[in-house]
């Protein structure tokens, strides 16, 4: 029986929201290169697909956090995709900005969040972890209590384990680099000679560039 990464992994790379080229790099806005580039808001274009991601979201938060309070999206990537958690679950939604707004209230959390709550985080993408985690001191320092993370996809960086592991998040996948790249070469949409250089490039993502 298929594992739900596997699952997911097929579905991401068929509609591109993930793609693969080892020989002709992305540049990030980071100025990294990088022989993958990640896209999950166009899930939300494939109603099968943003079904089958809501409900594995909502099925993990009902398995492993059933006393949540509240569900937070990351803006922008998971905001369309934690409102609809939180609606199939009927909590209350808030999204956390990257930066407060410039006017009016200055807001960094949009929404009511009661203090003591119990939150959960949802995430479209972790890379290196930086801005899913200014999400959580955002919660935190509004006098909330982030009970876990949920993300579509990680890039599974040493960097981003051990922020998580810092900060003490409890963080929950549903596919990952890995399951990726097993499902790419399964298909043929890569070949074993592209696999160590997409693996080369996990270990020191800041420094890699094509041999």
């Amino acid at each position: 029986m298929k594992t739900i990464e596997q699952i997911l992994a097929k579905k991401l790379l068929k509609i591109k929201a993930i793609k693969l080229q080892p020989a002709n790099p992305f540049t990030w806005a980071s100025g990294w290169k990088s022989p993958i580039y990640c896209d999950n808001r166009k899930t939300l274009s494939y109603p099968s697909i943003r079904n089958f991601i809501k409900l594995e979201l909502v099925h993990t938060i009902i398995e492993k956090y059933e006393n949540a309070d509240a569900i937070a999206g990351v803006a922008t990537g998971a905001i369309a995709q934690g409102a609809i958690v939180a609606e199939e679950l009927n909590l209350p939604f808030v999204y956390i900005r990257a930066t407060p707004k410039d006017h009016g209230l200055e807001n960094l959390i949009e929404g009511d969040l009661k203090p003591g709550a119990k939150v959960v985080v949802i995430e479209d993408l972790i890379s290196t972890g930086g801005s899913s985690l200014k999400a959580v001191e955002a919660i935190r320092n509004a006098g909330c209590h982030v009970i876990g993370m949920l993300a579509i996809f990680t890039y599974g960086f040493p960097v981003a384990e051990e922020k998580f592991k810092d900060a003490k998040v409890k963080l929950t996948t549903l596919c990952n680099y890995d399951a990726i790249l097993d499902e790419a070469l399964k298909t043929d949409y890569i070949d074993e000679s592209e696999i160590k250089t997409l693996q080369e490039w996990r270990k020191n993502p800041a420094n890699w560039h094509v041999k």
